[in-house]
């Protein structure tokens, strides 16, 4: 019995030997073929968190696969972020001009009323200085303001329809002549050829007859839309004149509340640079028509003073305006006087042209239109392309209000900031 204890001990202290080797080779092995399985370390990011993603990595065990925003380089996500945004821009002014063109004539007229909103304002504030009711003082000088804007039209249209036969027969004297210096010139132009020449005009200006009446009843429909822009106009200066004040208010209250002190700093400034802007064009027109009035009337050209309000006009569409209404002169006193006299008023004309681009528009409208020449060729090249000539006229004070009003709230946005 106790040979059978023992014998049975023994077998047991074997066996326990044998599992704590068995146990000791196990963890070798497994300290043996263990990987390091790398753990992650917060980073800090823009945006959502990362996970990591644990994958199989083939032979070698394991591997880390990072997010696939962590991958993406820092400056294509802000290029991806500045992206959309433009495009949403780019959608919205597309839409902002889609809608423009549909209504133009809309646009067109209260944008032209707020021209001469500008330019007639500070004569109803003088004269509520000196004692007349709001309304009585917008009436006086809406209708004197009107009665000027028909006079100088109708002194046009007068002028122009009194020197129209003896400009008819300028043109058909000037005619002759080019044909007989044609006759004399070293071309060896025949008579024949001129013959010709005139016939074929003669032909195409009748094979296009329907061509020319469907321009002439554009023409009629153009005026008819003329005519009730003006109406327009006049019915939105009178109101504009009378309850700017209110009208400003109104506008005010459909801004967010947040942004409502910014907005009401802004539009007094952007108001004045409007007004200055006015008040310069007009100066700097009166000025250039004067000047190149005076030449072409010592140089007797005719229709000199309806030429003159012309160019007064056309100085309103800026960089354009001056170079058509100087080509104009220098046609009409072509055809009417000859090549010296055309030679001449073209002196004239650069010569007032350079005294208004170096003298001029520095000292008169450089503090008002605060904008790049650049800014405003393209500002006129994308007005004229919208709206034709309204909105080249347009172009400029839009883009000198709207970089006064930028400007400002860059300003009042940077001194929030400091306060807070």
């Amino acid at each position: 019995m106790t040979n059978r204890a023992g014998w049975l001990g023994r077998i047991g202290r074997g066996l326990s030997q044998i599992g704590a080797r068995l146990d000791e080779r196990r963890a070798e092995v497994e300290a043996e073929t263990a990987v390091d399985v790398p753990v992650p370390v917060p980073v800090a990011v823009d945006g959502p968190v990362p996970t990591t993603v644990i994958a199989p990595g083939g032979d070698s065990g394991w591997r880390e696969r990072p997010d696939p925003v962590t991958v993406i380089p820092w400056g294509m996500r802000v290029a991806a972020e500045a992206s959309w945004r433009l495009l949403l821009l780019a959608g919205m002014l597309w839409v902002l001009m889609k809608v423009i063109s549909e209504v133009r004539l809309v646009v067109l007229a209260f944008s032209a009323a707020l021209l001469v909103t500008a330019l007639l304002q500070p004569f109803v504030v003088r004269l509520r200085r000196l004692g007349l009711p709001r309304g009585l003082a917008t009436a006086v000088t809406a209708i004197l303001g009107f009665v000027v804007i028909g006079l100088v039209g109708w002194f046009v249209v007068w002028q122009v329809m009194e020197n129209l036969d003896t400009l008819s027969a300028r043109v058909r004297e000037g005619i002759d002549e080019l044909k007989l210096w044609l006759l004399d010139s070293p071309f060896h132009v025949t008579e024949k050829q001129i013959n010709d020449i005139a016939k074929s005009l003669t032909d195409t200006i009748g094979t296009n007859t329907e061509q020319i009446t469907s321009a002439g009843l554009q023409g009629v429909t153009v005026l008819v839309e003329v005519l009730t822009g003006i109406l327009l106009s006049m019915f939105s200066t009178l109101f504009l004149l009378y309850d700017g004040k209110r009208i400003w208010t109104w506008v005010l209250g459909l801004v967010p509340r947040a942004a409502r002190p910014g907005v009401a700093g802004a539009g007094p400034r952007a108001w004045r640079t409007l007004t200055a802007y006015v008040r310069g064009t007009v100066l700097v027109a009166l000025i250039d028509a004067v000047f190149i009035g005076l030449g072409l009337y010592f140089l007797d050209v005719t229709m000199a003073v309806p030429l003159a309000v012309f160019i007064f006009l056309f100085a309103f569409i800026p960089l354009v305006g001056a170079v058509v209404s100087g080509a104009l002169a220098v046609v009409v006193a072509l055809v009417t006087q000859g090549p010296f006299i055309a030679l001449m008023v073209l002196a004239v004309v650069l010569a007032v042209q350079q005294l208004e681009g170096h003298v001029l528009q520095p000292f008169i409208l450089g503090r008002a239109v605060r904008v790049h020449p650049l800014a405003v060729v393209l500002a006129v090249a994308a007005g004229g392309m919208v709206a034709g000539i309204g909105g080249a006229v347009v172009a400029v004070p839009l883009v000198a209000v709207t970089n006064t009003v930028v400007v400002f709230l860059r300003a009042y946005s940077r001194d929030l900031r400091r306060l807070r």
